[in-house]
């Protein structure tokens, strides 16, 4: 063993990756391919000096597998770019007093020094950077087009807010109520006017494809809960000033034990609903609510808070008058944004009502089950007509009674928990937009009709 090679890096890989560009061989033929392979990996975002170890350990099990594919026989065409923009890049220009049209070339000429002596299969004939207005035109077109096409629309809705970023955040980088980018900034909720991508339009078609991904099992459940769709009802709620509260209910049958209802704060129906003696303490609230993350509003607090309206609206099974409430545990993103409660037969209702010394009428019997009964098992009771029918039967009986009095605008409706996808954040890091704000409110575009 005295006498076995050594291996040094700097002068073996140096060796074998200039052959590998003398010989073109990480260069097929894109335009003729006689099987082509498309090795996409995550371009990587140079909002700072140089690579990070996340980028390399992506890069390294997608770069393997387009080898394995190559050994297959396949000619694989694996692209490099730099997802250049965004305010990231800005806010580290900032730090350093730079300009950020001057520092972000410079950051990604280190990144593609580092690339390239990583020896991954890139062709690097093709690389790009998405701050090159040749490829960013194309963006611009498209958002247009999802605009004409009325798939991107503006509209007021909570996000999460980084003071630090000076961004929106996805639920997924916010940790524990703190910034992932910033462990000490505390994340706020704002309720900001943004775009939107309406997505849910092909939400069922995007269950259905699922099915045929050759993807591990863990990753297409994450994917069918991000859809998240919901089977059930609308039902409308009316208030004696005229107003109509639509909630949207997996459990039809359960609307006879409804004793209250929440809004979200941000409803806009919270302020025609509030009194005014109620006033002060529904926005005080309303500003408690503000400081709060929304993934810390879906998990929820031990306490359950919330504040009477001072108003009042129709079971439209009973004709009773229930109070309504808003609470931070109700999202505008999930259903219609309210909500009747049924607090025998759902855990945070349950909660909230015990909170609040609110009524709780048991609606569905099942042997052996105290309160909450959240099952669909039981039978119903105090129920009306629909007194002794086992639960799924009342939720069709139901829902068809609702419509037929007009009490539901849809006997079977579905409602996803991302009922959009904002496109708040990709204005954050992504490329500028070709359209004004009063094109948005009145559809009038500017700019053409292609790429120029």
């Amino acid at each position: 063993m005295k006498n076995a090679p050594t291996y040094e890096p700097a002068a073996v890989e140096a060796r074998w990756q200039r052959l590998w560009e003398e010989r073109h061989v990480n260069e097929p033929d894109v335009d003729r391919p006689r099987r082509p392979f498309y090795n996409l990996m995550m371009f990587p975002y140079p909002s700072a000096e140089g690579l990070h170890v996340g980028n390399m350990f992506a890069f390294t099990g997608a770069d393997i597998y387009g080898r394995f594919k190559r050994l297959a026989g396949y000619d694989v065409f694996e692209p490099i770019g730099f997802d250049a923009f965004g305010i990231h890049s800005e806010n580290y220009a900032l730090s350093i007093g730079a300009h950020p049209a001057k520092l972000i070339p410079q950051n990604i000429a280190t990144f593609r020094r580092q690339l390239r002596r990583f020896g991954g299969m890139f062709d690097w004939r093709h690389e790009l950077s998405t701050t090159d207005p040749r490829y960013y035109k194309w963006t611009q077109w498209l958002f247009l087009q999802f605009f004409k096409a009325g798939l991107a629309f503006r509209k007021r809705a909570a996000v999460n807010w980084c003071p630090a970023c000076k961004t929106v955040l996805a639920n997924e980088q916010v940790i524990n109520g703190y910034c992932e980018r910033h462990p000490d900034v505390r994340v706020e909720q704002r309720f900001l006017e943004q775009w939107f991508f309406a997505i849910t339009r092909y939400a069922e078609r995007l269950l259905r494809n699922l099915d045929a991904l050759d993807w591990s099992e863990s990753t297409v459940a994450m994917q069918r809960n991000w859809i998240g769709r919901s089977e059930g009802a609308e039902l409308a709620f009316e208030t004696p000033g005229g107003a109509v509260i639509t909630v949207f209910t997996t459990r039809p049958d359960t609307v006879f034990g409804a004793t209250y209802m929440v809004l979200a704060p941000e409803h806009p129906l919270v302020d025609e609903l509030t009194a005014d003696e109620q006033r002060p303490v529904v926005n005080a609230y309303r500003r408690e609510v503000q400081t709060k993350d929304i993934v810390s509003r879906k998990v929820g607090e031990k306490t359950k808070t919330g504040v009477f309206l001072g108003s009042y609206a129709r079971n439209p099974a009973t004709g009773e008058a229930i109070p309504v409430w808003i609470a931070d545990y109700v999202l505008m993103e999930y259903g219609t944004g309210a909500i009747m409660a049924v607090p025998a037969h759902d855990e945070r209702d349950f909660e909230f009502a015990q909170q609040f010394k609110l009524p709780i009428v048991q609606v569905v019997r099942l042997e052996g089950q105290a309160l909450p009964i959240v099952s669909e098992e039981g039978v119903l009771m105090n129920s009306g007509q629909f007194n002794g029918l086992p639960c799924r039967d009342g939720a069709q009986r139901r829902s068809s009674t609702a419509c037929t009095t007009g009490a539901s605008r849809a006997s079977a409706t579905g409602a996803r928990r991302s009922p959009s996808s904002t496109a708040t954040a990709a204005a954050r890091w992504g490329c500028p937009r070709r359209i004004s704000p009063s094109s948005s409110r009145s559809s009038r575009i500017s700019g053409p009709t292609t790429p120029g």
